[in-house]
């Protein structure tokens, strides 16, 4: 399903429902929060239905978090500034820090180029 057809769902079901009080898109069946487990059995039946059987067993986005923790530290491994990726993940600076620390490590290479390049010396 392309972003479009998602976007236009999501469109259909405002055209519908609406929003609750609260402002929330989706509500539960009493009209209160989705509760976490409906969560939980809505992402383990996208998780069967999108990966193959093998990456099924492995870790892999296992929970929701796990994507948004991949995106992070593909962030910093790509040599995004650290707070502009605590920025978009809705960190401190600190924060960010504490948790993906070990995505930085080796980057004092790139930096040392990018620092040398900013002098005018060839890399």
């Amino acid at each position: 399903m392309s972003a479009r057809s998602v976007t236009a769902l999501v469109w259909r079901h405002i055209e519908i429902y609406g929003y609750g009080p609260d402002g929330q898109l989706f509500r539960g069946e009493r009209g209160g929060p989705v509760p976490m487990i409906t969560y939980t059995r809505v992402w383990r039946a996208a998780r069967r239905l999108a990966l193959a059987e093998e990456a099924q067993r492995t870790p892999l986005a296992r929970r929701p978090y796990d994507l948004r923790h991949a995106a992070v530290s593909t962030w910093l491994s790509g040599g995004v500034d650290p707070a502009t990726v605590a920025e978009w993940a809705g960190h401190s600076l600190s924060v960010l820090m504490e948790i993906y620390a070990a995505c930085l490590y080796g980057q004092d290479v790139v930096a040392r180029q990018r620092v040398q390049a900013a002098l005018g010396h060839p890399g």
